[in-house]
């Protein structure tokens, strides 16, 4: 009997893979612990639509992370921090600040754990960070570390 499972089982197959069970396998344990349902031409027609939908997500979700992360290269993004004399920083920019600051001057919202910075940022300058976007996509972020007014 084909079979269509719906969870990796161990020496049987993965997840979403049609194999060749057993009727009583499949009747007496696959179907009622819900670990496979037979493979009608329904089924394999609603399986066939499910992957076409997962791969077009992750193909708009690539496409959205390209633009990304060309809109990101091309900021130049402005941190305004405390220093004392001889322009030495109070502590360092953290990753929540450059989202915050990232917010707040350009409307783009970025959770503060895709972003890293190399070296801890603790002196004025030219800056970059950089923020991973999707599975191999990262941007790199040019931050321009001032002193705030006093």
């Amino acid at each position: 009997m084909k079979v269509i499972l719906l969870d990796d089982i161990k020496g049987v197959g993965k997840k979403e893979q049609i194999i060749d069970a057993a009727d009583g396998y499949a009747k007496n344990f696959l179907f009622p612990k819900k670990l496979a349902i037979e493979a009608t031409k329904n089924n394999l027609t609603a399986l066939e639509n499910k992957k076409k939908s997962i791969e077009a997500k992750r193909v708009s979700e690539l496409e959205a992370a390209k633009a990304l992360k060309n809109r990101l290269e091309s900021l130049r993004l402005a941190i305004y921090v405390k220093t004392g004399e001889k322009g030495k920083l109070f502590g360092s920019v953290t990753n929540s600040e450059i989202a915050e600051a990232l917010m707040s001057q350009h409307g783009v919202e970025i959770d503060k754990k895709r972003i890293s910075i190399p070296e801890p940022i603790k002196s004025l300058g030219e800056k970059t960070a950089d923020i991973k976007l999707y599975m191999d996509i990262n941007a790199k972020l040019k931050l321009n570390v001032t002193a705030a007014g006093k």
